[in-house]
């Protein structure tokens, strides 16, 4: 089974979005790439940041600066690389999916048949949190339950939407299905309004970590038969652990979700994304220390798990140059 395991160890957050120049002259070659990230409060945008930061130090070998552009997220990413207007991005592991395939919010332009993938990077499970008076220590005991499912059109509600189709659950399951946005649930699980509330979100999270600090909230595992069904089933989707000691828990939580993934398209110069692979990969123990998202990433996952589209040929070069393909 695909796994990945989060950890709660905070490392030291890269400073700056472009990173540090190289010291020779590449101007007479420069090349300029950017890449499509998400907003400024999220992981997206220092990720793409920790990605130019190692393109950008070896500028005066290949001439290429990097640039990481607050964005709207992945569905904009994804449009905007198919229009020729950013080289690279990162987005949902599922976006990548429904954009390859011409799904959901792509199918009106249809299949991008010019999508490629390059890597993945952290994983976004779904995690479920609970009041410790709850009485839920299980996917099952969420059943009769006062359960958050998420706004309507929301990521967390698609995916809750999923869990419950393939568990042949209805919300008349539950004794309340709340639907509050992400913000809102977190103090209602503390105001006893809710018992439980399921968030599709990377690790470590403030948004957990505050009602396990404030009113005792407690992780429990979503594992079983069907969950392993729907991440064998669904190329989009990860395995997760996260490990004890991460929030209050005291023995590792087994999850999964969706996963975040970097992105282009073959316009983007096959020479272009093997530096981009080449900067990251060989750099790779500096990189997993550039943001604490990155501390569980290995390189075969990386190139394993959750990419969709076909691999881009820079990519597909470096990988093999370096014996991980």
């Amino acid at each position: 089974m695909k796994r990945i395991a989060l950890t709660a160890a905070a490392t030291a957050l890269a400073a700056g979005a472009y990173g540090l120049l190289g010291a020779g002259d590449a101007q007479a070659q420069q090349q300029f790439v950017t890449i499509g990230t998400g907003g400024v409060t999220g992981v997206y945008y220092p990720a793409g940041g920790a990605i130019c930061r190692l393109v950008n130090q070896s500028r005066s070998e290949h001439g290429i600066r990097c640039s990481a552009e607050s964005t709207g997220g992945s569905v904009f990413n994804v449009n905007t690389i198919r229009q020729g207007e950013l080289d690279m991005g990162i987005v949902q592991s599922d976006v990548q999916y429904n954009a390859m395939n011409g799904l959901e919010n792509f199918s009106d332009a249809g299949p991008d048949e010019e999508l490629r993938s390059v890597f993945s990077l952290h994983p976004e499970p779904l995690t479920a949190v609970v009041r410790a008076d709850s009485g839920i220590d299980s996917l099952e005991d969420l059943k009769g339950k006062r359960v958050n499912i998420g706004n309507p059109g929301s990521g967390q509600r698609a995916a809750v939407e999923i869990l419950m189709e393939k568990l042949g659950w209805t919300i008349d399951d539950f004794e309340l299905a709340s639907e509050l946005p992400s913000r809102e649930q977190s103090q209602a699980l503390c105001d006893n309004r809710v018992d439980a509330f399921l968030f599709t979100v990377g690790h470590p999270s403030g948004s957990i970590a505050e009602p396990v600090a404030t009113c005792g909230a407690q992780l429990i595992s979503l594992e079983g038969d069907e969950v392993d069904e729907l991440v064998e089933d669904n190329p989009y989707y990860f395995s997760a652990t996260i490990p004890a000691g991460t929030y209050n828990n005291e023995e590792d939580i087994h999850t999964y979700g969706v996963g975040a993934t970097f992105v282009s398209s073959t316009r983007t110069s096959a020479d272009v994304v093997y530096e981009v692979v080449k900067a990251v990969f060989e750099n790779f123990d500096s990189f997993k220390e550039l943001h604490p998202a990155f501390a569980v990433l290995e390189q075969d996952s990386m190139i394993s798990q959750g990419n969709s589209a076909p691999m881009h040929e820079g990519a597909t070069r470096y990988y093999e140059e370096a014996g991980l393909n």
